[in-house]
């Protein structure tokens, strides 16, 4: 078995948090050691996200961990639900990836724009893990322009129909739930956007997994297609309007990718450490080898600047040879005699 990670910390991190926030992190970082990194290698290789950690995650308290804990949440600060995203990533991308989605893009927005029903009734669900959420906004022609979506929901007497389609949604087959973003008004008003929150069961509503990637493969990636699903005027997210509230969602997000940024760079650090210790060229472990090979390096170094004064004085005297001794070069060829004075001249330029 691994050793377990002990932590990397060359700007002395641990010294700004508190006590409660060291001990989430370690909680969490157990968990990795003990559940998420056994397993992860053979899920990766699969291309799906091993869904039975969700039970385990859910019973820590890491969906949507900064949230109130009156709908279900553990009300952590911020710096506490980013050192969850650290070690989680530090696991593995994609797992950090499904808990991002699950509480910056879903439960988040059900926070920030929904109505306290709909808060009551869905984010507890969802911090249990019973219901997992997925994140439409992406469409398959508009990625970084997301303001030209051509997803829309016309209005009816009951309720909202949705037509469109939605691509690179993570999670987009695992989820119960998705918080759909379309257009209610002109396709060319980007204004008109709101959120609806769609339960994926729904007539019309589908997912397909996108194969073949080459990164974030333990994390289900998902192309929706929506083809006149109903859903009821309480599915609305009321507070939402305009292309503002979606890309509130996503700035929620990216916190906690910038701090999951941080525990894939430690993780690689420590591997490539390990890597160093374990692994032997001639006879000995190759961070050793390597260790030598700088020291040899800095060896050299030394002795050359030892010796440059010297080769400096005999530079400036090839410099500012007389005439005789330049026609002595000119002998020798045009062009070794011009390499010849170029060389002596650059010299006694870094002598100077």
């Amino acid at each position: 078995m691994p050793p377990k990670f002990t932590g990397v910390d060359f700007y002395n991190i641990d010294g700004l948090l508190n006590e409660e926030e060291r001990a989430i992190r370690d909680t969490v970082r157990s968990w990795v050691d003990d559940n998420l990194i056994p397993i992860i290698g053979e899920a990766y290789v699969a291309g799906k996200f091993p869904r039975q950690l969700i039970p385990g995650m859910a019973e820590l308290g890491l969906f949507g961990a900064n949230l109130p804990e009156e709908y279900g949440c553990a009300g952590l600060n911020n710096v506490a639900y980013g050192l969850i995203m650290q070690e989680l990533e530090r696991g593995d991308s994609g797992v950090r990836s499904f808990a991002s989605v699950q509480g910056a893009l879903v439960m988040y927005p059900i926070y920030a724009f929904g109505s306290e029903e709909q808060k009551k009734e869905w984010l507890p669900q969802m911090a249990s893990g019973k219901v997992i959420g997925c994140f439409g906004l992406t469409e398959p022609d508009y990625g970084s322009n997301p303001a030209g979506m051509i997803t829309v929901a016309k209005e009816t007497k009951d309720g909202w129909v949705l037509n469109g389609a939605k691509m690179w949604i993570t999670n987009g087959s695992t989820a119960q739930a998705a918080i759909i973003w379309a257009k209610t008004g002109r396709i060319d008003d980007a204004d008109s956007i709101r959120g609806f929150i769609v339960p994926t069961d729904t007539k019309g509503f589908s997912a397909k997994d996108q194969k073949g990637k080459l990164s974030l493969r333990a994390s289900d990636t998902s192309e929706l297609v929506l083809q006149d699903v109903h859903v009821p005027k309480s599915a609305l997210l009321a507070k939402s309007g305009g292309l503002k509230s979606p890309l509130m969602c996503l700035t929620a997000a990216r916190y906690g990718i910038a701090w999951g940024a941080v525990g894939a760079a430690m993780a690689c650090y420590d591997e490539a450490v390990s890597y160093a210790k374990q692994r032997v060229m001639f006879g000995k472990p190759i961070g050793g080898f390597q260790l030598q090979q700088a020291r040899l390096a800095d060896m050299l170094t030394e002795i050359t600047k030892a010796q440059l004064p010297a080769a400096a004085g005999t530079a400036r005297r090839h410099a500012h040879r007389d005439h005789e001794g330049a026609a002595a070069l000119s002998a020798a060829g045009p062009t070794e005699g011009r390499r010849q004075i170029d060389a002596a001249a650059g010299l006694a330029r870094q002598a100077q």
